[in-house]
């Protein structure tokens, strides 16, 4: 019951700091700005180069389409470099003698290369603009046999690579630096010691603002993945791998607020040790990384679930290993919390 009425108040004193608001709009503005830089916001156009080899028709039609940027180049070795590093979506090779094989219903094979980095909603414009381009020379239905062909790795756009780096800072606020902060300023304003002076003890004084983090971190997690359409298909697994991120950053707050004798402590060590927090985020945007560096990091084990069910759909049978090494660093953590939150009880009764 004493844990429930220290969670009370912190709902009730939450509120009034503005670290709190800070919380909730940091993700938003986050939001804004990748997708308002990199994606969405200002989607870029689908990029189609061209080859042909047999002064085709096609060509200049597709010079006068609107919303497409064409590049018509000479050599089919050319555009397929440019396709698979990604300066172009597709590439389109017009073989000699085209539009008259398609007229006269040979059906012809039509070589179409898409890069495996380009946004799928880019390669599906430009795969159904090329074939109605030709439907408009036959004169009929499906007048060639369209050979797709992928060059590169299959990988993602950069609004999708950086998701993870706008997860993780809105749990990392909401979830562990609110906690840390709140305990902290306690210390310096000397209300801890008169929450103690009554019949509540240390760890429900912990175990409150913990639970007050791990609500925090969900929430605004899940607002964050909201905004960027990127619950998933699978609600349940994706509730699993923000538990498992709210229990995690919520620890780590109350082992940061613990050990920082005032707030420029506390912020000296989220900036030395946030890279440590943080730094798996990097690999999914750099993905010519060594990605095993990543797992290195504890905030992969949530991290990589939340991608892997936001992106790929994956289920919770998919991802429950890292979950479960996650969980295991969760119950890792607690006889350290117990033990820092000891030594403070102990160190503010004496200074008390």
């Amino acid at each position: 019951m004493r844990i429930l009425t220290l969670l009370r108040r912190e709902a009730q004193v939450g509120p009034r700091s503005p670290l709190l608001l800070w919380a909730i709009v940091l993700p938003v503005l986050i939001t804004v700005l990748v997708r308002g830089v990199f994606g969405d916001l200002f989607q870029p156009q689908p990029r189609l180069g061209v080859v042909d080899l047999g002064d085709s028709a096609i060509t200049a039609q597709v010079r006068q389409l609107d919303g497409i940027e064409v590049t018509v180049l000479d050599s089919v070795d050319e555009l397929k470099r440019m396709v698979e590093s990604n300066d172009l979506d597709a590439g389109l090779v017009l073989q000699p003698g085209f539009d008259d094989a398609v007229r006269s219903g040979l059906q012809p094979q039509l070589e179409f290369y898409i890069s495996g980095e380009s946004l799928a909603s880019n390669r599906i414009i430009l795969e159904v603009t090329a074939i109605d381009l030709i439907r408009e020379v036959a004169g009929e239905p499906a007048p060639v046999d369209v050979n797709v062909v992928s060059l590169g790795e299959q990988g993602y756009d950069l609004v999708t690579r950086l998701l993870p780096f706008v997860v993780i800072y809105a749990v990392v606020i909401g979830g562990s630096f609110i906690p840390a902060m709140s305990l902290v300023q306690e210390r310096e304003n000397r209300t801890l010691e008169a929450v103690l002076a009554t019949p509540a003890r240390m760890g429900e004084v912990l175990a409150a603002k913990g639970i007050f983090g791990f609500v925090l971190a969900i929430l605004t997690g899940a607002m964050t993945l909201f905004l960027n359409s990127a619950w998933g298909q699978h609600p349940v697994a994706m509730l699993v791998a923000l538990a498992v991120a709210g229990v995690m950053m919520a620890e780590i707050g109350l082992i940061l607020g613990s050990i920082s004798s005032d707030s420029n402590v506390l912020f000296a060590i989220f900036k030395s040790l946030g890279i440590f927090i943080i730094f798996p985020v990097i690999f999914p945007i750099f993905p010519s990384l060594p990605q095993w560096i990543a797992k290195l990091g504890p905030t992969y084990y949530f991290l990589q679930p939340v991608f892997e069910i936001a992106v790929n759909g994956a289920t919770l049978g998919d991802v429950w290993v890292d979950l479960a090494i996650g969980a295991a660093i969760c119950v890792a953590l607690i006889p350290l919390v117990i033990r820092l939150g000891r030594r403070m009880a102990t160190t503010v009764a004496i200074t008390g």
